[in-house]
């Protein structure tokens, strides 16, 4: 699934394949317009140019400084892994290459850990410590079994967890757990 990033940068694609107009010429006009406020840029570039209503957020967004897409999509993975949880990270890439394999998957940094969602969440990563990371699984009604403990109250969002040290503890069980989790999301 794209990020939001993503989806902008389609629509500025998109903005200059229907219209003609890249996205700074129609933020030039929008600001040479005489309108101030946001919705009154979006209103007159709907009723005046016929845009829809997405594009003419999006040129009003530019059009007033309010759009940055310089900002890198990884910017919310280096928060989680900043820091002394930074060794971390190369096994999360693992976890990440390897969900990705399983087909639609999106990825979603938050302010301690990342969600993997499908058309629900279906696992997160988290550095717990500075050595390890708890990989939560959702499956519920499934009896904890090896490497797979019950979450308890580690966290409510999934219902179990497997701790991984180091790369090799993401193995061949693990990856049948998280990709069980995917089917079943």
């Amino acid at each position: 699934m794209a990020t939001i990033d993503d989806a902008t940068r389609t629509m500025i694609r998109n903005l200059e394949d229907k219209t003609g107009r890249s996205l700074a010429d129609w933020a030039a006009l929008a600001r040479d317009s005489g309108q101030e406020k946001h919705g009154q840029i979006v209103a007159w570039l709907k009723s005046e140019h016929g845009i829809g209503h997405g594009y003419a957020n999006l040129v009003a967004l530019e059009s007033r400084g309010g759009l940055t897409l310089d900002t890198p999509a990884d910017d919310g993975l280096a928060a989680v892994f900043s820091g002394d949880k930074a060794g971390l990270r190369p096994l999360y890439d693992a976890i990440e290459a390897y969900v990705k394999t399983l087909g639609d998957v999106e990825v979603s940094p938050k302010k301690a850990n990342v969600s993997l969602r499908r058309s629900k969440q279906f696992a997160l990563v988290q550095p717990s410590t500075k050595t390890r990371m708890d990989l939560g699984i959702q499956l519920k009604g499934v009896a904890p079994s090896g490497k797979l403990e019950a979450a308890g109250s580690w966290n409510s969002m999934v219902s179990h967890r497997i701790r991984l040290e180091t790369a090799s503890d993401f193995d061949a069980e693990a990856k049948s757990w998280l990709k069980a989790a995917w089917d079943a999301a």
